[in-house]
This record gives structure tokens, C-alpha cells and sequence, in this order.
């Protein structure tokens, strides 16, 4: 499959709500990525905003992504979490070829649509036409960019949450992604996943999830491991991203030394 096919392919499935899985890349190491890319999952979500990855990495990752891709059972997309809701970061992320972009911090609909704006091209948009890399993923057509780009709001703060009705409403938003750790914290946790706030914590997940649904959207969200995102994906979200690179090697590593020393 061309590469800008498995990007309008992972838009209908996204906009259609099928079952999306997901892999977060923090580390700036090509090799790996591509190894990862090989797996199966449906994207790859480099974090622009608390990954250990610049602009080099993250055009780096997302060749990456493509080469490894050929090799696995399936089409792997790369997605980008922004640094910011920034027009030069999150065009910077699309021209070099992601296929989605999730913007961090959205505290309110006015935030909403200048995620929008910074995400497509006019007239839906303020975007600047530079694809650069993107041109060969989705061609040179401004309007085929717009039609397959995803745009997703981060739910993660205590205005964010009070707005979410209105965030999820707003044309050109295809769907929120919950931030677990700054969400428990702005519910006032003392540190994430803090069960002093379990209870508030889960009704605002349930909250997020029931105004993604109203507005006819994709909910997403990060989980810690594949069993905690397929208990997420049985409660009826519809892209869920498994840990990490930069946790599981450590993971990993931990595991295997405690082994070997019994």
C-alpha cells in the first residue's frame, strides 16, 4: 500500500471509530523504530513535547517508521504528540509527515480551533504550504492534506475537562486523547495515578469518553500496558497507545537482571 493510502486508510479507520493501537516513542534511536514499526501496531506517536527527540529526530523516526512498516503485518503510521498548540511545531510535524497530530493543553473550545487552524491549510486553516517530506506521503493537493490529517485534542487539565463538551464539538477536531498523569494531577493528585483520587479520576475518563461519543468522535487514550489498553478498548475507547520505548527498556532490562541474579 502507497504511503499517502495507509494515511487516508488510518483516517477512515479513526474517523470510522474501528479499534486503533498505539506505541509512544520517546527516544531519538532510528534502529529502534524501525523495529518497532515491524510489530504490528497501527501507529507510532512520537512525543515532541516531553520526548528526548528535536526536529532532526523526529524527521529521523518518521523514515523510520516507513521502512519498517514494509517489513510488518501491517500498515504503521507515524503520529506526533506537539510540543505545543504552536503553528511553526505542529507544521513542522506534518511536513515532515506525520499523520496526525495530537495537540497538547487544548483548555477550551477557542483552543480547539486554533489547533485546527495550525493544522490545515486554507481555507480551513492558516497552515503554510512547505510539505516538504509530506509530499511524498500525501502528494502535493493542499485539500487531500486537510481530508486525512488527524487532528486530536489532549484532555489533561481542569479547564479542559470543565470544557470538554464544547472542545469535542469543534469542526475539524477528530478526536480527544486523555493524558492520564496530568489529568489525575489536575484532580489533585499528588503524584499520577495517585488512588486518593481514583474515584474523581475515573468519572472524569467517563466524562471525556461521553462527550467524545456526543460529538460523534474518537476517544483515545495512554495506557501503561497491553492489558491495561484492552480493558480501556472493552470500556469503549477507540485508540489506545501501550506504554513506551524508554519504559519498556527498562522494564525489560530489570526483568532479565532479575533473573539472572534469581
Amino acid at each position: 500500500m502507497p504511503a499517502s493510502s495507509a494515511i487516508a486508510e488510518f483516517a477512515r479507520k479513526f474517523r470510522a471509530r474501528e479499534p486503533i493501537v498505539g506505541y509512544w516513542v520517546m527516544m531519538d534511536f532510528p534502529p529502534a523504530t524501525e523495529r518497532l514499526a515491524r510489530v504490528g501496531y497501527d501507529y507510532l506517536c512520537f512525543d515532541q513535547q516531553h520526548g528526548l527527540l528535536g526536529y532532526d529526530g523526529l524527521l529521523r523516526g518518521l523514515i523510520a517508521v516507513d521502512a519498517g512498516s514494509r517489513l510488518g503485518p501491517t500498515e504503521t503510521v507515524g503520529i506526533v504528540r506537539a510540543a505545543a498548540n504552536d503553528i511553526t511545531w505542529i507544521g513542522q510535524a506534518l511536513d515532515a509527515g506525520a499523520a496526525a497530530v495530537i495537540v497538547p493543553l487544548v483548555d477550551s473550545a477557542a483552543d480547539a480551533r486554533l489547533a485546527v487552524q495550525n493544522a490545515k491549510y486554507p481555507p480551513l486553516g492558516r497552515r503554510s504550504f512547505g510539505p516538504m517530506r509530506a509530499q511524498l506521503r500525501l502528494g502535493r493537493d493542499p485539500q487531500a492534506a486537510n481530508d486525512d490529517v488527524l487532528v486530536l485534542a489532549m484532555i489533561e487539565t481542569p479547564a479542559g475537562l470543565a470544557n470538554v463538551e464544547e472542545i469535542a464539538a469543534v469542526d475539524g477536531i477528530d478526536g480527544l486523547y486523555i493524558g492520564p498523569s496530568d489529568l489525575s494531577l489536575a484532580l489533585g493528585a499528588a503524584f499520577p495515578g495517585d488512588p486518593a483520587v481514583a474515584e474523581e479520576f475515573a468519572a472524569a475518563v467517563e466524562r471525556i469518553k461521553a462527550a467524545a461519543k456526543a460529538a460523534g468522535k474518537s476517544v483515545g487514550m495512554h495506557t501503561p500496558s497491553g492489558g491495561a489498553a484492552q480493558k480501556r478498548l472493552s470500556e469503549g475507547f477507540d485508540v489506545v497507545t501501550v506504554s513506551g520505548d524508554l519504559v519498556h527498556l527498562e522494564e525489560v532490562a530489570t526483568a532479565h537482571l532479575g533473573a539472572a541474579r534469581g
